[in-house]
């Protein structure tokens, strides 16, 4: 197993057999010999191994394996094949602490996802996914107000949620995959959180809407549609807004997104959609953001990004039922046993990070 979890270390980290090598002092081959499981290093080669890989030496221990299955990339094509190969090792380190946390329990602390009971069997039509979305929100008992935590609501209802740093990568914009049967979703750590947001609701999307679609539909502009209308639901989009426009001002706009967690951009798709405001204004207002640069980066207070708090609660409740000790804990947070002991009593701060 130590070959296996060393060539998947190495990979997360992005380095080539000769990179780690000459990290800790050995020869390329070496490293190969480990990774084929042709040798197997000493204890004092494996913490060298694991310090230059930033992993707890338990890393190369831990018992269960797991496969990312259906992988799919929005912007795929544009990384390069090495950053690609270094995001799933990284969400694969995530997903299996998480596994073997959850394994821990008795019974299992989240349901299991299932796609929502009495959508339409056969969507023809963009209008129809207003519907779904409204249907998926009243299922999940979220009603027509803002979502205030999306990745709490989705972890409840079996999608897990992972974050990765993505400050090298401008092009990644998401993944999304499953494990044994288990939908995933990965967005940035570092994007804003709207951004974050309507990734996880368009992936979402995918989840509900995947063999309702009509062959003629794009299935990319179905799952955005839907991603909108999770967000700010159709009831609330024409509360707010009013049925018809010929104007939005630029602060409402603004509002609207520190109140829902969807993009300026966003909002102006989503009053077009609902035939609020012509499909011209909404262009010729796009043109004017494009023009300024606001298509990147939008005026006014970024939106907070989204905490992960879940798999940080599961730690403390298997903690406090003594499913594992503080060292077991520390491990499956990545931290060092000092900093989680100082986090415990309420010395430290925010641990979600260390997902």
């Amino acid at each position: 197993m130590i070959g296996q979890r060393l060539f998947r270390a190495r990979k997360a980290a992005g380095l080539s057999l000769r990179d780690l090598a000459a990290k800790v002092d050995l020869s390329h081959a070496a490293i190969k010999k480990y990774e084929d499981e042709a040798a197997t290093p000493n204890s004092a080669t494996l913490i060298k191994l694991a310090q230059a890989l930033q992993v707890r030496t338990e890393y190369f221990f831990r018992p269960e394996t797991v496969a990312l299955e259906g992988i799919e990339y929005r912007k795929r094509g544009t990384l390069p094949k090495k950053r690609l190969e270094a995001i799933e090792h990284e969400v694969i380190d995530q997903i299996e602490r998480r596994i073997e946390l959850e394994n821990l329990f008795p019974a299992p602390p989240l349901k299991a996802f299932a796609p929502v009971a009495g959508l339409p069997k056969k969507i023809s039509d963009l209008s129809q996914i207003e519907d779904v979305a409204e249907q998926v929100r009243n299922a999940w008992a979220l009603g027509y107000a803002p979502i205030p935590e999306l990745i709490d609501a989705l972890e409840t209802h079996g999608i897990r949620v992972f974050m990765i740093d993505a400050h090298a990568d401008p092009k990644f914009d998401g993944l999304a995959a499953s494990v044994n049967g288990m939908p995933v979703i990965v967005v940035g750590s570092n994007w804003p959180g709207d951004r974050q947001r309507f990734t996880m609701a368009h992936e979402l999307g995918h989840l509900m809407l995947t063999g309702r679609l009509a062959e003629d539909m794009d299935e990319e502009l179905a799952c955005n549609r839907f991603a909108g209308a999770f967000l700010v639901p159709r009831q609330s989009a024409l509360q707010e807004l009013g049925a018809r426009r010929s104007y939005i001002e630029l602060k409402e706009l603004a509002l609207l997104k520190e109140e829902f967690g969807l993009s300026m951009g966003g909002l102006l798709y989503r009053a077009r959609d609902l035939g609020i405001v012509t499909p011209a204004w909404r262009d010729e207002t796009v043109r004017q953001f494009r023009l300024k640069g606001w298509n990147l980066t939008e005026p006014g207070d970024a939106y907070p990004v989204e905490q992960p708090h879940v798999f940080e609660q599961l730690i403390f409740h298997a903690l406090a039922e003594d499913y594992i000790g503080e060292s077991k804990a520390a491990e499956l947070m990545r931290m060092p046993l000092t900093a989680f002991r100082k986090m415990r009593t309420l010395e430290g701060g925010n641990a979600a990070s260390h997902q």
